[in-house]
């Protein structure tokens, strides 16, 4: 049986809410692994609520240092905009020790969503 619970971590990005206005969360530390992958899940939309989510890293925990990801960095792609009762799932395979995501609402009202972060390949298993 392939245990993947002793060698993963999970940070919570953004806590499961309605979402009404753009939200920047804090700086999540890598320190430890050697992977991430972000998972954005949704579930209803109101008014037609726009609401689009990206990745950003940084070295230090200065909300300034941070930019967006690359392209080349991200493992899969958001989408233009997050749809209803949704899952979408990003990698990270950048070098930056600190990464954050930004949910931008671009119009609407709400979005319901909940985000974590899975850190992987932990350099010390199992993981506490």
């Amino acid at each position: 049986m392939k245990d993947l619970y002793s060698k993963t971590g999970a940070l919570q990005a953004l806590a499961p809410a309605v979402l009404a206005a753009t939200d920047t969360g804090d700086a999540m530390d890598l320190q430890g692994f050697n992977s991430a992958l972000l998972v954005v899940n949704t579930g209803a939309i109101v008014s037609s609520g726009d609401f689009t989510t990206k990745l950003q890293e940084s070295d230090t925990t200065t909300s300034g240092d941070f930019s967006d990801v690359a392209a080349a960095d991200l493992i899969g792609e958001f989408p233009a905009s997050l749809e209803a009762d949704s899952v979408v799932r990003v990698g990270y395979r950048g070098t930056k020790r600190y990464l954050r995501q930004v949910t931008t609402k671009n119009s609407g009202t709400s979005i319901a969503v909940g985000i974590v972060l899975l850190r992987g390949n932990a350099a010390d298993a199992p993981v506490a």
